[in-house]
């Protein structure tokens, strides 16, 4: 679990323009924030001590501020403050996203545009990724189309799937933001609640907008923390990153890119092909999201105390650990049953392109061991999720999974293993990572007997609970709920 579950709080106080950003917000200033929306423009050049400061916050705010920087900063403002839609103002959040974007990493590198050749060198990348999964996979392709993104691009194209995983939690907040008061002051606080509600969509969308921004300048495909980011059927590389990812490796840039080429095609190949899979990682995200309880005896005092002319003191409210999760046997499963799910779409994806790389690579090992360490141990992708709800989308038992999965390939070839995908019910269970050689030894079940007997007694029953067969053959069209419980249970 994250240390701060929400991680709502201030943004890293690194100026925009370096040191010199710091000389000018130590002039004439107390120690006061220097920036608490981290808007660009926003800050408080003056500080709190400056000219007009604890008495006059605006003054304090655009006082000594540059004449022309004013007038967007009193529009930004107003953008916050006259925000009336979700939980997240998504509009914030793309454009401080794309500024992150456009200031580059802190190794100094700028965000380019893709030029021919390396859209060239990604295409045929995909492509052969994809010809050589085929031989080690009874899954078919999941690419319609191979793309390669700049950073700002990566943001463009994956922010709808940010919404849906990031929206369910930050409702239950602003639910918990606007229920704090008895209802019938609630229409007497009608203009504070309001604000309230602005402020609570500009924060979310300040701090998510600066994670994926900051996300944008490490990841190099669209699947890197084990979700489909991207549209579906759309596999993507990013040249610049890649370039940065395989620059202390010591291998050759063509080896880097041609594996992890196969890492992107073979996730495409999995969440094409298996249509429950999605439904049933964002189902478990969103189930652990509604464990997530609010602290109300402190969210009432900060809403009692809240002083209308100093927007962080709420955001630093939020960093105080006002968001738990429960620790009810129901949250506890829903957080296993993602972890294990993580772990098995990441352990099947390593064992099947170790398999595919092998034999072609000779840097195969060394580069499986580094994307093996980036994803356990917690890399950029799972922090910045982590700081967005709290959840960590790391992989802890990866290892497991594909020792797992590699296992299933030897006892009972590659349509054996990969038919486990056709139901969840099928899956190993965490139980099962403690014991792969029980698994993969065990009797299959035979669906086929289970499909016999329930059409035997839907014809005694005059067909009147009959329906179309499922992605397995069974009746009844059970495909599995979101949540991945399914319809029978595992014997």
């Amino acid at each position: 679990m994250s240390d701060t579950p929400f991680g709502f709080g201030l943004p890293p106080e690194e100026p925009e323009d370096g040191d010199e950003g710091k000389k000018k917000g130590n002039q004439g200033g107390q120690g006061g924030p220097q920036n608490p929306f981290g808007f660009p423009g926003m800050g408080l050049p003056g500080g709190v001590g400056g000219p007009g400061g604890a008495d006059n916050p605006f003054a304090a705010m655009f006082g000594s501020m540059d004449p022309n920087d004013l007038g967007a900063a009193f529009q930004q403002l107003g953008q916050m403050l006259s925000y009336e839609g979700g939980p997240v103002n998504w509009g914030m959040a793309k454009d401080i996203a794309r500024q992150t974007v456009a200031q580059g990493t802190a190794d100094g590198v700028k965000d380019t545009s893709v030029g021919l050749a390396e859209k060239s060198a990604v295409e045929e990348a995909l492509r052969l990724a994809d010809v050589w999964l085929d031989g080690v996979t009874s899954l078919p392709s999941g690419a319609n189309t191979a793309v390669a993104w700049s950073r700002a691009e990566w943001v463009e194209a994956t922010l709808p799937v940010w919404k849906e995983l990031v929206d369910p939690v930050a409702e239950r907040v602003g639910a918990a933001m606007g229920g704090v008061l008895p209802e019938e002051m609630q229409a007497m606080a009608g203009p504070l609640l309001g604000m309230m509600r602005s402020m609570g969509g500009a924060m979310f969308g300040q701090q998510i907008g600066q994670a994926v921004g900051t996300l944008a300048g490490e990841v190099v495909g669209s699947t890197d923390i084990g979700l489909p980011l991207g549209p579906s059927g759309r596999v993507a590389l990013l040249p610049l990153n890649i370039e940065g990812f395989g620059k202390d490796l010591g291998v050759a840039s063509d080896e880097v890119r041609l594996y992890l080429a196969l890492r992107e095609a073979a996730h495409a190949r999995l969440f094409a092909h298996v249509p429950w899979l999605r439904s049933h990682l964002f189902g478990a995200v969103e189930a652990y999201a509604r464990g997530i309880k609010v602290d109300t005896s402190k969210l009432e005092d900060v809403v009692g105390h809240l002083d209308p002319s100093n927007p962080e003191q709420l955001q630093e409210a939020l960093q105080g650990g006002m968001f738990q999760p429960q620790d009810t046997p129901e949250q506890k499963a829903s957080l296993a049953r993602l972890e294990t799910a993580l772990a098995l779409v990441e352990g099947w994806v390593d064992a099947v392109v170790h398999e595919a790389a092998k034999p072609r690579l000779g840097s195969a090992d060394a580069m499986r061991e580094t994307m093996r360490r980036r994803r356990a141990s917690g890399g950029p992708a799972e922090q910045t999720f982590a700081t967005l709800i709290g959840l960590e989308l790391r992989p802890r038992r990866l290892r497991d999974a594909s020792r797992l999965w590699a296992s299933l390939t030897d006892a009972r070839g590659v349509d054996g293993r990969d038919g486990l995908w056709e139901h969840p019910d099928m899956l190993p269970t965490a139980s099962d990572l403690d014991d792969p050689d029980g698994f993969v030894h065990r009797e299959q079940l035979d669906f086929s007997e289970i499909d016999k007997m329930l059409g035997e007694a839907a014809e005694k029953r005059g067909g009147r609970d009959a329906g179309p067969a499922g992605p397995s053959g069974r009746a009844g069209g059970d495909e599995g709920t979101g949540d991945g419980t399914g319809g029978e249970e595992k014997k």
